[in-house]
């Protein structure tokens, strides 16, 4: 069904264009996966899904703070949690 939806959509967006060249990606990142025993692969798949996160949430919260004060936007700063840039770079050394 999933794979269905994922071509019926990219056929409608794709109209009078190469189809091979233009499609819609998903991503689902449901946080961490916790088991009673972790193994290698877990934990990059985790690691990969914090760095997304990361990401995310730096483009999205830190960088359009920063840009509300370049064009001196009044608003009330909002901490939008911990910052776990720190245990990446740790993983990435």
């Amino acid at each position: 069904m999933f794979t269905w939806l994922i071509k019926r959509v990219n056929k409608t967006l794709a109209a009078n264009l190469d189809e091979s060249a233009h499609y819609i990606g998903v991503l689902d990142i449901a946080g961490f996966e916790i088991f009673d025993s972790n193994s290698f692969e877990q934990l990059w798949i985790n690691f990969v899904n914090e760095k997304l996160q990361q990401f995310f949430n730096h483009h999205m919260f830190v960088l359009e703070q920063e840009e509300y004060e370049r064009e001196g936007i009044q608003w009330q700063f909002i901490d939008f949690g911990l910052d776990l840039q720190s245990c990446i770079d740790l993983i990435e050394k």
